[in-house]
């Protein structure tokens, strides 16, 4: 079934940068939707980013947009989170999570089933 596996996350100060991958694999339909989500400690799961592979289209959640960039290498089969001017509140765990299928991205993510372990990210001075 569909592997996904997370790493890059670690502890930064504020202000500071990380980039996290997403490695797929398993998928059995030409186009999918890779997404990024976090959840932190007493908060409730959040939408970070995703990007289509059937249009190139991208969403970043208001709290992440102009700090974020999400990509996709497909000679790789990996998707990265460049995480720049990280704040506190961005500490949590993050996941990434596959939904199969051609979609247009426009206002948010998409509810997936299909998750990785997670990374931890803590931002703290």
């Amino acid at each position: 079934q569909l592997q996904l596996v997370e790493s890059g996350g670690g502890l930064v100060q504020p202000g500071g940068s990380l980039r996290l991958s997403c490695v797929a694999s398993g998928f059995t339909r030409r186009h999918h939707v890779i997404e990024w989500f976090r959840q932190a400690p007493g908060k409730e799961r959040e939408a970070v980013s995703c990007i289509s592979t059937a249009d190139g289209s991208i969403v970043y959640a208001d709290s992440v947009k102009g700090r974020f960039t999400i990509s996709r290498d497909s000679a790789n089969n990996t998707v990265h989170l460049q995480m720049n001017s990280l704040r506190p509140d961005d500490t949590a765990v993050y996941y990434c999570a596959a939904v199969e299928g051609s979609y247009h991205l426009a206002r948010g993510c998409i509810d997936s089933n299909n998750w990785g372990q997670g990374t931890q990210v803590t931002v703290s001075s």
